[in-house]
């Protein structure tokens, strides 16, 4: 098992945790972050686009002159594709580009990512973040302290609302309680601050059944 440092909110060491290799020190598949993160950020798509067929615009349904003896195209209506005002042939409609990895696949590319950001030096585990009130200034200070100011996504207990609250204004910092932890904030951000509670609440979450 992996040993990490544990700070206080002042970067002074506190002990030490053990982290799972399973979950910490698995081998990092890039493909498989690959695979996980695009049907991630497909499924945030809006897929709004939105045309209206022959059938959905306005106009008379009935021929527009009769079918010889005019000298033009033979039309049998205005609403016709090739008209100006007309539908429009096979465009874009409103559809949902998601798709759902298999949870083993989830899983794993969850744990790649995590190994990843241990090897590169980029958890810093502390042994709690309790802040004496809502402020985003000391928060900010803190951050500073811990020298993951530069951006970090904050992973604690889902009932620390001082922290919760204290991160909203800060734009290149989030919290995330353990069970909302994704592939992609954990990508976008260049730190990862764990409490040691949250941190077994991960490895419980990620390790193989």
């Amino acid at each position: 098992m992996a040993k990490v440092t544990v700070y206080n909110l002042e970067r002074k060491s506190v002990g030490e945790l053990e982290l799972s290799d399973e979950v910490f020190g698995a081998e990092v598949n890039e493909a498989l972050i690959y695979d996980v993160l695009k049907a991630q950020l497909a499924s945030r798509r809006g897929g709004n686009a939105s045309t209206k067929g022959r059938s959905a615009v306005s106009g008379s349904k009935t021929k527009m002159y009769r079918q010889k003896g005019t000298g033009n195209a033979r039309h049998g209506g205005k609403r016709a594709m090739s008209l100006v005002g007309g539908g429009v042939a096979h465009g874009p409609m409103p559809r949902d580009y998601g798709y759902r990895p298999p949870r083993k696949m989830r899983q794993g590319a969850m744990r790649s990512a995590l190994s990843l950001k241990l090897k590169e030096g980029k958890v810093t585990v502390v042994d709690t973040f309790e802040l004496a009130e809502i402020k985003t200034r000391a928060l900010a200070s803190v951050l500073s302290a811990l020298q993951v100011d530069n951006g970090s996504l904050i992973v604690d207990l889902d009932n620390n609302n001082n922290l919760r609250l204290s991160v909203r204004n800060i734009p290149d910092s989030q919290y995330l309680p353990p069970e909302g932890l994704n592939l992609y904030d954990v990508l976008r951000y260049p730190h990862l601050v764990l409490t040691k509670d949250a941190a077994k609440a991960v490895e419980s979450r990620l390790q193989k059944a």
